[in-house]
């Protein structure tokens, strides 16, 4: 897969990780428009609170991202931070631009300082092999826990002209709602204000990355960055719709890729909330669905438990009465009006079977409505993470 126009990247190891490939770079030749959404977990690691204040200072413009795994870079005291500035400093000065228009991301361990002495030797190989066709190499250099990579694509047009949008992303673990949920990096070739970026960015996360949920956990690391390189050319006052459009449906495929990639996951449940009294209302019912141990191993079991589901619904905070709550698992009625419905155990077990299981929990209270992906439960998630660090 090719790169947006304006955009080259690389992936190699650096010698954080035993094996793997563990560093990688995003290099805009000529600069480009950035916009970025964080995590809101306090404990901030060190890449995260230096590309805030970096994107803030340098007015929404980014040159390169530099990336690593294995090593989060979190909670390292100002040791850590020293470290990521060291790799900052590097990459600039190989770069030939200011500091503030390199962008810092890791993941990996948690408590443990960057050995940036590794990253900053290995950066001028990691500047020598950059390409437009370096994505793959990219994405691979991203990986945690991750079983593959996680690309995607799609195109638009803009002002009479077709464009396109290339993402990015890891993650398996420590998913959930609260922006952002993993590691994600988004490069289009449209001419697009900072600000025009952000409010596109925005959209689109919330309907995809802020939707999902693996493990109830976020880090302190997440990040989805979006960088427009303006080779397009467009006019600044163009219709964005399409763009919009094609930017929600990569976020999305990003999205599903993370959950059905979930640590141990074998199936996604895909969950619609209807008629709830209100956004906050459809989404807390839908957020405690999604995260109950119970509902999530019962998924994995491919059992219609559907008992598990209401009871996570009752302690959601949603307002709602149990007299007009119906459920569904694809076209079989489970619930109806509070009640249980009359089907066949076997036609909604066939359902709880698939890949991909579609419930549908309707209030009964108003218009607001979301959806939600969520991924199941099972003892390989247990595995990989009791024995990550070792």
């Amino acid at each position: 897969m090719k790169l947006p126009k304006g955009f080259l990247a690389s992936g190699i190891r650096a010698g954080i990780r035993k094996k793997r490939p563990d560093l990688g770079l995003i290099l805009v030749p000529e600069g480009a428009s950035a916009a970025a959404v964080f995590t809101k977990n306090l404990f901030q690691a060190a890449p995260v609170v230096l590309s805030k204040a970096s994107i803030r200072k340098s007015g929404g413009r980014v040159k390169a991202v530099v990336v690593n795994a294995g090593c989060a870079n979190a909670v390292s005291g100002v040791e850590g931070t020293e470290a990521a500035k060291r790799v900052r400093t590097r990459a600039a000065e190989l770069l030939h631009c200011p500091e503030d228009e390199i962008f810092l991301a890791s993941t990996g361990v948690i408590g443990v300082v960057l050995p940036d002495r590794k990253i900053r030797e290995a950066l001028p190989d990691a500047v020598a092999r950059l390409s437009s066709g370096g994505v793959d190499a990219l994405s691979h250099a991203m990986l945690t826990t991750d079983v593959g990579p996680k690309v995607a694509q799609a195109s638009f047009t803009i002002d009479g002209k077709r464009g396109r949008i290339v993402g990015v992303a890891k993650g398996a673990g420590m998913i959930h709602p609260n922006m952002a949920t993993m590691l994600s990096f988004v490069m289009t070739d449209a001419a697009l204000s900072p600000a025009a970026l952000h409010t596109a960015l925005k959209s689109a996360v919330d309907r995809s990355f802020n939707s999902i949920s693996v493990d109830g956990d976020t880090s302190t690391n997440d990040t989805v960055l979006l960088l427009a390189s303006g080779k397009l050319g467009n006019r600044a006052n163009a219709n964005t719709s399409d763009f919009q459009r094609a930017l929600n449906e990569v976020c999305r495929a990003l999205a599903w890729m993370i959950v059905r990639d979930g640590e141990g996951a074998t199936r996604v449940m895909e969950l619609e909330v209807r008629g709830a009294r209100s956004e906050r209302d459809a989404k807390l019912a839908a957020h405690a669905v999604a995260t109950s141990p119970l509902v999530k191993t019962a998924l994995h079991g491919g059992d219609p438990n559907w008992g598990r589901i209401l009871a996570a619904l009752g302690r959601s905070g949603a307002r709602f009465s149990v007299r007009r709550v119906s459920l569904a698992a694809g076209s079989v009625t489970l619930v109806a009006n509070g009640a249980p419905a009359v089907y066949r155990e076997k036609d909604a077990a066939k359902v709880f079977a698939r890949e991909r299981v579609p419930i549908t929990l309707d209030l009964g209270s108003g218009a607001a409505s979301t959806v939600v992906l969520a991924s199941d439960l099972g003892h390989d998630y247990v595995s990989i993470n009791a024995d990550y660090r070792s």
